[in-house]
Parts: structure tokens; C-alpha cells; sequence
């Protein structure tokens, strides 16, 4: 009779020190404090993080594979400058997939998951009254996780979720523009809507035309900031 074999359950009780740096430096990048195009120099970050060179370097790696870091040679680690080309394509990549998920979202969500979306609007529509944008940004994420998972669009969720700190850093970008919250908010409780009363094509237009209208912003602030950005290095 072979013997039970050990348990490979790593049991994990305490957020490691690379995962804090990871996190304080995505919200100061996602916060602008630091802008784009802006040289992260290792040693300063070691100072202000409190950590070791090899933690900065780890977390600046995976920043960078989060496309929130680029690393230029013979200058090192830089803010990613986002560009209105890719800023398309991650628009276009969330209009098909939300669109999609909205609609399965009306035809298969349970009462439970309907409230739940509710619930998350109220949150972002409060967060934005209290200008507490990282507090909208995760109830964002909340409400498309939920509408997702409501709609069983599991593998459509894991392709965002590959895209979300880019999609945070835009997010970032045009909830801080002027009246975007009560665009915003009333943009979702149109989706929402839509699928309360099971209505696929209306909630399938509904989400596609939020995303539309947010990457509008988003194209006419993205370049105002490269206009911005080639002044900085002209002076």
C-alpha cells in the first residue's frame, strides 16, 4: 500500500517585501506620481522604498512586464509613455470582450450577481463624490470581474486581467477628466439596465458604447500628453 504522499499546499500567512514594493510602486505610476516618461533611478528607489537593490530590480521587471515600464538602453527603467495606437487596440480588445460579456451577463446572471453590479455602481458613484480614485478604479475592476464571471466569461476575463494594469493606467487617466464620474456612472447603470431585464443586444450595446466614449477621452488626453511630453525634452 503506497504511503500518503505530503501535502503541497504552500501555506502563506504574510505579503512578501517585493509584493508591497510591487504595489506601492504600481499606484505611484497608476497615482502620477511618477509621469511618463520619467527615469527610475534604482538607488533613489531603494531610498524610498526601504528595500534592496535586488527587490527594485525584481519589481521593476515585472512592472515591465505589466507594460507599466519600459527600459531604454543606455538609459535604464523609464514610466512607460503610453501611446494612442496602443491605446486603441486595448480599447477595441475591451469593447469586443465587455460587449460579449454584458450579454451573456443579461442572459445568464442570477438575481444575486444582478445586486452585486448594483451595489458596485453605487460604490464607484460614492467613490467619485469622495474624489477617492483608487477606491473607483478597484470597484471598477469589482463590477467587470463580476460581469464577467456573472456571464461564465471565465477564459475572457483571464485575457483582461493580462491587460490590467494598462487598462488601470488609462482608467487612471480619464476618471480624473472633468465630469467623468457622472458620465461614468451613468453609462454603467445603463448596462445595467439592460441587464436586469435580460435584454443581450441592449446590454451588448451599452457596454460598447461606454468603452467607445472612454477611449475618445482617452485618445484626445494621450495626445495633449505627448504634445506635453516633447516640450518637457525640448526645454
Amino acid at each position: 500500500m503506497p504511503e500518503p504522499t505530503s501535502s503541497l499546499k504552500v501555506e502563506r500567512r504574510t505579503t512578501t517585501l517585493r509584493e508591497l514594493a510591487l504595489e506601492k510602486m504600481r499606484s505611484a505610476i497608476l497615482d502620477s506620481r511618477f509621469q511618463p516618461g520619467d527615469r527610475l533611478v534604482e538607488r533613489a528607489l531603494c531610498e524610498e522604498l526601504g528595500v534592496s537593490r535586488t527587490v527594485v530590480r525584481e519589481v521593476l521587471r515585472h512592472l515591465e512586464t505589466e507594460g507599466l515600464v519600459d527600459t531604454l538602453p543606455n538609459q535604464g527603467p523609464i514610466v512607460a509613455v503610453l501611446d494612442p495606437q496602443t491605446a486603441t487596440e486595448i480599447y477595441e480588445i475591451r469593447g469586443l470582450l465587455e460587449g460579449e460579456a454584458a450579454a451573456a451577463c443579461a442572459r445568464l446572471a442570477d438575481p444575486a450577481s444582478v445586486e452585486e453590479l448594483a451595489a458596485l455602481i453605487d460604490r464607484i458613484a460614492l467613490a467619485f463624490h469622495d474624489q477617492d480614485l483608487r477606491a473607483v478604479r478597484a470597484f471598477t475592476t469589482a463590477f467587470y470581474e463580476c460581469m464577467f464571471t456573472a456571464g461564465h466569461k471565465h477564459v475572457a476575463w483571464e485575457i483582461v486581467q493580462s491587460l490590467t494594469a494598462r487598462i488601470n493606467r488609462l482608467r487612471a487617466m480619464t476618471i480624473a477628466s472633468d465630469d467623468r464620474g457622472t458620465q461614468a456612472v451613468q453609462e454603467m447603470r445603463q448596462i445595467l439596465a439592460a441587464i436586469r431585464v435580460a435584454d443581450e443586444a441592449a446590454a451588448h450595446s451599452a457596454a460598447v458604447m461606454h468603452v467607445r466614449r472612454v477611449a475618445d477621452i482617452a485618445g484626445t488626453l494621450l495626445v495633449e500628453g505627448q504634445e506635453h511630453l516633447s516640450l518637457k525634452r525640448a526645454g
